[in-house]
């Protein structure tokens, strides 16, 4: 099963936000034991980059980019995954763009705390306490 993290999901373990980061990390942690295969889109870690450096410092911040490169696999981000971003039904670009990126890595689900956000992708949406659910349902 291949599921990409959205960037709020992954920035919620990271920065450890409550209340979502518990829900979040367990997700996370399912791709570390290869439980499922995951992934982010490219454009993630360049906002994650940004934001734990300016709360930790560059060197946190390269760290813990890479340890998420040894971890996740990377969803492409090109020109095509831009035209159709623009083209697409999700409304936020940023969104549309983390869509489309998924479907070009054919993701079977994306997680994320933005439901709203990404109502109209193609690809089933959970949040990570509903992905937590289904996969117990699953086994």
């Amino acid at each position: 099963m291949r599921v990409l993290f959205d960037t709020n999901v992954l920035l919620d373990v990271l920065l450890d936000r409550e209340p979502w980061s518990e829900d979040s990390s367990a997700v996370l942690t399912m791709a570390e034991r290869s439980e499922i295969d995951g992934t982010a889109c490219a454009i993630s870690f360049t906002t994650i980059f940004y934001l734990l450096r300016k709360e930790f410092g560059a060197a946190t911040a390269r760290g813990e980019v890479a340890r998420l490169l040894a971890l996740l696999q990377v969803a492409p981000v090109g020109f095509s995954t831009l035209q159709r971003a623009v083209e697409a039904e999700v409304s936020d670009f940023e969104d549309a763009v983390v869509v489309e990126s998924a479907r070009i890595a054919n993701v079977d689900y994306i997680v994320t705390r933005d439901l709203r956000g990404f109502a109209a992708s193609p690809i089933p949406v959970h949040t990570p306490e509903s992905f937590r659910k289904l996969l117990d349902l699953m086994h």
